[in-house]
């Protein structure tokens, strides 16, 4: 079958493909496609603006926290009710885990989807030595098809002529257009990449002038012919979503507003999947829990950023207490593990109370203090603890435990031949850095709403 995709990619980290990537699902859209949008890698922010651009919810595949025929899944799951796919790389090209292999790259995505690439370079002050850029890109893999470029900081039209002949007459594939160094095109970041689309307000002023600004140097014609070129999609029998939907059984509270909106698309798709109605809640806003709440999954995000707004959800901290006394299974990770906390501390030294379910202060840092990805088990002692196999997830944080009672940790994390256990188990909460990636055990995902529903039982819930 006929499943129009194309892969954004790009020479390095910063060479402008998020930016390009956002524009083209913009432009896209307003031709009256239904486009979807997808990121490499572990990331939640850049989705984020997906979701906006095309109205549709993104996906993240990655070759490292699923296996191959999860990653075809995830894929063929999301792109059926679209007209075409735009696949956002992560770094360069074939940057991923380590620097011996394509695992965790946008090449490996590339060759599992038999994917175009749409190649971005930096062609600021280049010329015939862009076509030296493309072509070493075009020959290091020959399993990944380079389908055309785009080249960015581009000075004007004179330049493109030059970039475009020297690339075309060397390596073959058509440039299909450039951007200039648009000073407006940008958005804010921080220490762990752009600011959220959930934090910007309204974008779409900002979307259609960036998706103006492509159309005025890139032929969309022939961008979404490139994407109609890829082979003919095969899909496969389902790894993860294996039979029918489970019937609603339980009610998860997740938190979700601007300091915490960090969750996979593939985790809440599996949590609903099996039994569960997702409930969405504002700490930040000093929303308390639901009251139908049989569970709580409390993601990542900025609460550093919100630390004084954040400390007056007295009433939202009260629920979350009140909660965790009854018994209520809690999923907290990273900024969900912070919200859980004694207080946190900023970089100034300034100490912010909150909810105080966790004996843990958590201290904010100038220096990352966790990045990469994690794989673990689940430790004796926590509400899971009988969920077999691993799973993965990654870190990005940072912030450390400055103190911490004693706590039995619920995680045995596997870094090679070492062992390390990690993270929060208090009776029935799970908490620590590290974000899970459901697909990569989805029994996880099954017994954690088991949990809610069980809990949800023994409370007399109909």
């Amino acid at each position: 079958m006929n499943r129009p995709r194309l892969v954004v990619a790009g020479t390095h980290s910063g060479v402008g493909k998020t930016t390009i990537s956002i524009a083209l699902m913009r432009a896209l859209s307003q031709t009256g496609l239904r486009v979807q949008g997808f990121k490499v890698g572990p990331d939640y922010i850049d989705p984020s603006y997906h979701a906006v651009a095309t109205g549709r919810a993104s996906y993240n595949l990655d070759s490292w926290m699923a296996a191959p025929d999860i990653v075809r899944e995830i894929f063929d799951r999301a792109s059926r009710s679209c007209d075409i796919s735009i696949i956002e790389g992560v770094m360069g090209l074939f940057d991923g885990k380590d620097a011996l292999s394509n695992t965790g790259s946008t090449a490996a995505v590339c060759t599992l989807l038999e994917a175009p690439v749409l190649l971005v370079i930096d062609a600021a002050a280049s010329a015939r030595s862009a076509a030296a850029v493309v072509h070493g890109f075009q020959t290091f893999d020959p399993k990944v098809k380079i389908a055309g470029v785009i080249a960015n900081r581009v000075a004007g039209a004179g330049h493109f002529d030059l970039v475009r002949t020297a690339i075309e007459s060397s390596c073959g594939v058509p440039v299909v257009g450039y951007l200039p160094p648009y000073a407006d095109a940008t958005l804010p970041e921080r220490h762990l990449g752009l600011v959220p689309a959930a934090e910007q307000g309204s974008l779409d002023e900002w979307l259609d002038g960036l998706a103006a600004n492509l159309i005025q140097t890139v032929d969309i014609a022939a961008v979404s012919r490139l994407a109609q070129a890829a082979n003919l999609w095969i899909p496969q029998a389902p790894q993860v979503f294996l039979q029918a939907a489970s019937a609603e059984k339980a009610t998860i509270a997740i938190a979700h507003d601007e300091a915490f909106n960090f969750y996979y698309q593939e985790n809440l798709d599996l949590l609903r999947f099996y039994g569960a109605k997702l409930l969405p809640f504002r700490p930040l806003d000093n929303e308390t829990v639901p009251w139908a709440a049989d569970g709580l999954y409390l993601g990542g995000g900025f609460p550093e950023v919100f630390l004084e707004r954040l400390a007056k959800a007295d009433q939202a901290f009260a629920s979350l207490r009140s909660a965790v006394e009854a018994g209520i299974p809690v999923w907290a990770e990273c900024g969900g593990m912070m919200l859980l906390a004694d207080a946190i501390v900023d970089t100034s030294g300034n100490r912010f109370d909150m909810a105080g379910v966790l004996p843990v202060t958590v201290e904010m840092t100038e220096r990352l203090a966790g990045f990469g990805y994690r794989e673990f088990e689940m430790a004796p002692g926590s509400f899971l603890e009988d969920v077999g196999g691993r799973v993965r997830g990654h870190e990005f944080h940072y912030s450390r435990i400055m103190s911490a009672e004693a706590s039995l940790p619920p995680y045995v994390i596997h870094q090679g031949e070492k062992r390390r256990l990690e993270g929060f188990s208090q009776g029935s909460v799970i908490a620590g850095y590290t974000h899970i990636y459901f697909p990569s055990h989805p029994e996880m995902a099954a017994q954690f709403v088991q949990r809610c529903a069980d809990w949800r039982l023994a409370a007399g819930r109909s």
